[in-house]
């Protein structure tokens, strides 16, 4: 769908907010302009941590077990016209050992962001209610 039919499409159905859940692809510009402070994401790291394009996934919870880091967690996020470079909402952390391999940290993270998501969510667009 091109930009500006989505963006359309969009503000012909008065949308005042956008969910994304770890979504992938940079937000349009003009996205971003028209619901500024609008789009939220959540990242499985402690941004600005593990941040930016080719971030994501795995590839995220292999970076944090190969520096060893002695915590992670998520960051839900405003988006802008940047990866990963929205003014953070939301941290939570997780603690981790030396011995947890990627696949168990990305088990922790994925408790955090099942725990915290939702409640932000509602609590910034409670007001749009």
């Amino acid at each position: 769908m091109q930009e500006g039919v989505l963006l359309e499409k969009l503000q012909s159905r008065a949308i005042d907010g956008i969910v994304l859940a770890g979504f992938l692809l940079l937000i349009p510009p003009s996205l971003v302009t028209a619901f500024p402070r609008q789009i939220l994401n959540i990242h499985p790291a402690l941004l600005p941590k593990y941040g930016g394009k080719g971030m994501y996934g795995s590839r995220v919870h292999e970076a944090v077990y190969a520096e060893g880091d002695k915590e992670t967690g998520i960051t839900i996020h405003y988006v802008d016209k940047h990866y990963d470079e929205g003014a953070v909402i939301f941290q939570a952390k997780v603690a981790l050992d030396h011995q947890e391999v990627p696949e168990r940290i990305a088990l922790k993270v994925h408790e955090l962001e099942y725990e915290h998501y939702p409640k932000v969510i509602e609590q910034i667009f409670s007001s749009y209610v």
